[in-house]
């Protein structure tokens, strides 16, 4: 059974940090690419950041320079590290494992960036 697990979100001020998790089981994680959604209330959700296998990575404009996403094959883990964190990064960060037609989506944790 496959499993993705995030956690890491909260509540953080406005310039803040926080970093995000997800753990996945039940897959080989090493193949898979992994990105970070995210969705706020009343929108659609969105493409945060992506790392291949290879471990090439790509970011929204929105969070460029800000977030890193980063991957962790011996812990099948990926991360969403977000800095300089602002009220618009609030919403709910899904991560996702695709491999060619195999899709799994996490629960889902939920950031809120406010003071």
């Amino acid at each position: 059974q496959v499993k993705l697990v995030e956690s890491g979100g909260g509540l953080v001020q406005p310039g803040g940090s926080l970093r995000l998790s997800c753990a996945a089981s039940g897959i080989s994680f090493s193949i898979y690419t992994m990105d970070w959604f995210r969705q706020a209330p009343g929108k659609q959700r969105e493409l945060v950041a992506r790392i291949t296998a290879g471990d090439s990575t790509i970011y929204a404009d929105s969070v460029k320079g800000r977030f890193t996403i980063s991957r962790d094959n011996a812990k099948n883990t990926v991360y969403l590290q977000m800095n300089s964190l602002k009220s618009e990064d609030t919403a709910v960060y899904y991560c996702k494992a695709s491999y060619w037609s195999s899709n799994y989506w996490g629960q889902g944790t939920q950031v809120t960036v406010s003071s």
